[in-house]
């Protein structure tokens, strides 16, 4: 019995230790990551916001967050605002999330002063493998169902079966409908921004 009692804990103690010595390593590890992981992440966000605004130099002036409650639910865009080589406003970059075919769908959609859709990037999704791909390219410019240089306030930016502008992707109806209501939201929150005291900009419209 003392045999039996004394293999027992020893296993525990052998367990016990093998535990603490994983977490240890698991917690270097990730320390060691961290910060690598979060500059690679900014560099990404940096890239994916020039891009979407048109590949133009500019520099990142403002950075806001906006909360709304869309169908019940709080939803939080992230608006990058820019301004050109000349220090003028040149539009901001929204951070747009909604639920896509398999999960959330998250893009980078680039405005100008007015409002008009200079470009976009996809950041997230969990679709169909394939569909991801397909709505990066879909709906951009030379894309059959591009948004570029379109504005959601005066376009119907929705697929043609709702009655909108917008060709859906073949046989991904669902995909289609989140990413441009995606863009919808980003445009609305981006419109709901305050004038700019210190550069007489309005957030969608041009002074």
């Amino acid at each position: 019995m003392k045999k039996l009692e004394s293999t027992i804990t020893n296993m525990v103690v052998v367990l016990v230790g093998v535990a603490l010595i994983t977490g240890s390593i698991l917690a270097y590890v990730n320390n060691v990551t961290e910060e690598p992981i979060r500059l690679q992440a900014k560099k990404t966000l940096a890239d994916g916001i020039k891009a979407v605004m048109g590949g133009v130099e500019l520099t990142v002036a403002k950075e806001d967050t906006v909360r709304q409650t869309i169908s019940g639910k709080e939803a939080t865009f992230v608006i990058h605002e820019t301004v050109g080589a000349d220090k003028q406003p040149i539009g901001a970059a929204v951070e747009s999330t909604t639920g896509g075919f398999g999960g959330d769908f998250k893009i980078l959609v680039g405005f100008d002063n007015e409002g008009r859709i200079l470009g976009y990037t996809i950041l997230q999704h969990a679709e169909t493998p394939g569909l991801g791909a397909k709505a990066d390219k879909w709906f951009q410019k030379d894309g059959k169902g591009s948004v570029i240089g379109k504005n959601p306030g005066t376009d119907n930016l929705t697929v043609k079966k709702d009655g909108g502008d917008i060709d859906a992707i073949t046989a991904s109806t669902i995909t289609s409908r989140a990413f441009l209501l995606a863009v919808n939201q980003a445009y609305q929150a981006y419109k709901s921004l305050p004038v700019d005291a210190s550069t007489g900009a309005t957030a969608g419209h041009k002074k």
